[in-house]
């Protein structure tokens, strides 16, 4: 059995520190609230590994040379900026780097310690040559693809976010060591869908029973199927009701019990999983957070480590 203690965590102050337009749509600060969540809830500080910066050797081994040069020293055109949906700048180049060598560093712990947690990453819309929907580069491509190089045979990422990792999906087109799986909605974003190792297209106002169901069918057979070595989780909530991009119908105690399944499924089997938090877009910070505590809240009770409220979140889970 995979050892799960000391739990990994891997923050970063850079996440929050991004200045954006008046009232843009991407909700910056939830990284930071998250952090200070934790710390309030009683995790040390020193438990959090600071994230490094991704080196362009490490981006290259997805991403292709022009674009990636392109992008970082801010001559990409206007067009391309656009649709990746940020001003470009120098404090978003290297926010971006850092988000993806710490789930890079996810993936080291993962496989250190049998689960580590990223309080970022989930950039699944870039693809090898262009960036989309909030991210410039593919933390979760280039994380899979190094731990390739650490002796894993075979990668599974389990996307969850509500929107298709569509980008993840075309990089590993023709890459049958790392399984690409996306539960996601249907109708939403993007218009045009990539094709996945595995694709679950989810109905508008799905509820939890709908989607808990789809979420343990497909993990189950996945694992069962292709036995992989690792698992990295993009444990997303804009599956949430109350998320402004989802159009999803899933409750707070819904998201709770996916992250739970995933996690403690995995564990039970010896697999280590390196999980990022995905997508998230109420503006409501405080309750954004909240949301997103669950995946830390299952975490700590696998790994037997003391987190206040973690037992009455528990005993409120239906499975």
């Amino acid at each position: 059995m995979v050892r799960t203690k000391p739990l990994g965590l891997i923050y970063h102050p850079i996440y929050s520190k991004l200045d954006l337009p008046f009232k843009h749509r991407y909700p910056i600060g939830k990284y930071q609230a998250l952090y200070q969540a934790l710390l309030e809830l009683g995790v040390p500080a020193d438990q959090f590994t600071s994230s490094q910066i991704a080196s362009v050797e490490r981006l290259l081994s997805v991403h292709e040379p022009f674009y990636t040069e392109q992008l970082i020293s801010g001559q990409l055109d206007s067009k391309a900026m656009r649709r990746i949906g940020f001003p470009w700048s120098e404090q978003l180049v290297t926010r971006s780097l850092t988000s993806v060598g710490g789930t890079v560093q996810t993936v080291q712990l993962a496989l250190q310690q049998g689960l580590a947690l990223h309080l970022s990453g989930g950039y699944h819309h870039a693809f090898a040559g262009e960036g989309s929907g909030f991210c410039l580069f593919n933390d979760l491509a280039v994380a899979a693809r190094y731990a390739l190089t650490q002796g894993v045979d075979k990668v599974l990422i389990f996307d969850c976010d509500v929107h298709q990792g569509d980008g993840t999906a075309a990089i590993f087109a023709n890459e049958p060591a790392i399984i690409t799986a996306s539960l996601h909605g249907e109708k939403n974003f993007p218009a045009r869908k990539q094709q996945s190792s595995w694709d679950l297209g989810l109905p508008t106002a799905c509820t939890d029973d709908e989607y808990l169901a789809a979420v343990q069918q497909s993990l189950d057979y996945l694992l069962r199927i292709h036995q992989p070595d690792l698992v990295i989780y993009d444990a997303g909530i804009d599956i949430h009701q109350q998320d402004d991009l989802g159009l999803l119908h899933i409750s707070t105690a819904g998201v709770a019990e996916r992250d739970w399944y995933v996690l403690n499924e995995c564990h039970k089997r010896g697999i280590p999983v390196a999980a990022v938090i995905g997508g998230g877009y109420q503006r409501d910070l405080e309750a954004l957070t909240q949301i997103h505590l669950q995946l830390f809240y299952a975490a700590f009770k696998i790994s037997g480590l003391p987190l206040p409220n973690t037992n009455r979140w528990f005993h409120a889970l239906r499975t």
